[in-house]
């Protein structure tokens, strides 16, 4: 019965902390925004900040959160197509079982503002030219031992390397609308939010020094995942980005 009403089908709004919540709401919003934003911002910048915060909100599985501040990155000069190649590159971190979520949200949130679906198609490769161009993107961030990473290996789990390198980066970090830099400060952000992913991140850590995230842009990063993560997850970062930064100590 329930199913034929409209008003009982549709999705829930998110609630307003402000209305429902005010002093959670009051001290949050000062730490978000006045703390933590007042030190990351002039690291990171306006844009990068928002990457930021969409990615590690992928990562946590915080749609509702995502949903509010989705509008305030698209309010920052983010732009629908950066919103997207963020979103659609979870998927290779954290599997379509958590990012469908998150691309009906962006889309939703999308038409509401008038933007016109789908976007331009930006990529279509042949599936050789997925490999080739995914490995060079690998060399490229992580340097030239891994030139043959698709067919290196045990021959029983040689179908794993390859889907790294034909579809994680074949098929997402090519894209166009992210830099590689910017694809790989994202990454770090999947992980992190993700937690029990200590050697993947220490990984995309010294590939994002590699790529030119120094260890400031690192911090920042981990600084902006306090009021989204929490403190564990945050302090975990920051102990692998230390160690990517300093390796010797």
């Amino acid at each position: 019965m329930s199913a034929l009403n409209p008003a009982a089908a549709a999705a829930p709004t998110v609630s307003d902390l402000a209305m429902t919540d005010p002093e959670y709401a009051r001290f949050f919003k000062y730490f978000d925004e006045e703390e933590v934003a007042k030190t990351v911002e002039p690291v990171l910048g306006k844009t990068r900040r928002h990457f930021v915060i969409l990615a590690t909100l992928l990562g946590c599985g915080g749609k509702e959160e995502f949903e509010v501040r989705l509008p305030q990155a698209l309010d920052a000069s983010v732009t629908p197509t950066q919103v997207r190649e963020i979103v659609y590159q979870g998927t290779a971190y954290l599997g379509m079982g958590r990012v469908r979520g998150f691309v009906d949200i962006m889309n939703r949130v999308f038409t509401s503002r008038g933007v016109k679906l789908p976007l331009p198609d930006t990529t279509e490769q042949k599936d050789v030219e997925r490999v080739v161009k995914g490995e060079a993107a690998q060399v490229e961030i992580f340097g030239p031992g891994m030139k043959g990473f698709s067919k290196s290996g045990p021959e029983k789990t040689v179908a794993i390397r390859r889907w790294l390198s034909a579809n994680c980066f074949g098929d997402y970090y090519v894209r166009s609308g992210l830099t590689l830099q910017e694809r790989e400060l994202v990454t770090f952000c999947y992980l992190a939010a993700q937690g029990d992913t200590t050697a993947q991140m220490a990984a995309h850590a010294a590939g994002n020094l590699k790529m030119g995230n120094n260890e400031e842009i690192l911090i920042a990063a981990c600084l902006q995942f306090a009021p989204l993560l929490g403190y564990p997850r945050t302090l975990n970062a920051l102990a692998v980005v230390e160690k990517a930064a300093h390796p010797a100590k």
